[in-house]
């Protein structure tokens, strides 16, 4: 029976991909309501959030733009943040892949090592009996 593995945190949890979208959702959420506050074009807090999804991934679809100076330097602030923000959880999602990857490799590695190892013990064995059955039965 092979032996059991031991629960570790899944490769979201480790590498902090939870985090990384609760701060980039933090961020979507007051860019949204601070448009929201700071420009009298947005109506809602969904067009809000709207705005602050397109401003902080610079999509920039043109349906809505913010309309006051102190919305447009909330939408630099939004910007820059969006782009920190969301490069960080593409990075953190892409770790994930590429850090399974890697681990596959190892595994497969280490098996083939324990399984030299298995063989070459066998193999001792073996001979330790043939050695046990000479002696007793007094041959060298």
């Amino acid at each position: 029976m092979p032996p059991k593995k031991l629960p570790k945190k899944t490769h979201i949890a480790r590498r902090g991909v939870i985090y990384s979208l609760i701060l980039c959702s933090a961020i979507l959420l007051l860019g949204g309501v601070g448009f929201w506050l700071l420009d009298p074009n947005v109506h809602t807090i969904p067009e809000g959030l709207w705005l602050a999804f397109t401003t902080a991934a610079t999509v920039g679809y043109g349906d809505m733009v913010p309309s006051t100076h102190a919305s447009r330097v909330f939408a630099v602030i939004v910007v820059l943040l969006g782009l920190a923000v969301l490069s960080l959880a593409t990075a953190s999602l892409a770790a994930i892949f590429v850090e399974k990857d890697v681990e596959e490799g190892e595994e497969l590695q280490i098996e083939h090592q324990l399984m030299r190892e298995i063989r070459h013990l066998r193999e001792e064995v073996q001979s330790l009996r043939l050695d046990i059955q000479r002696e007793k039965s007094g041959r060298p």
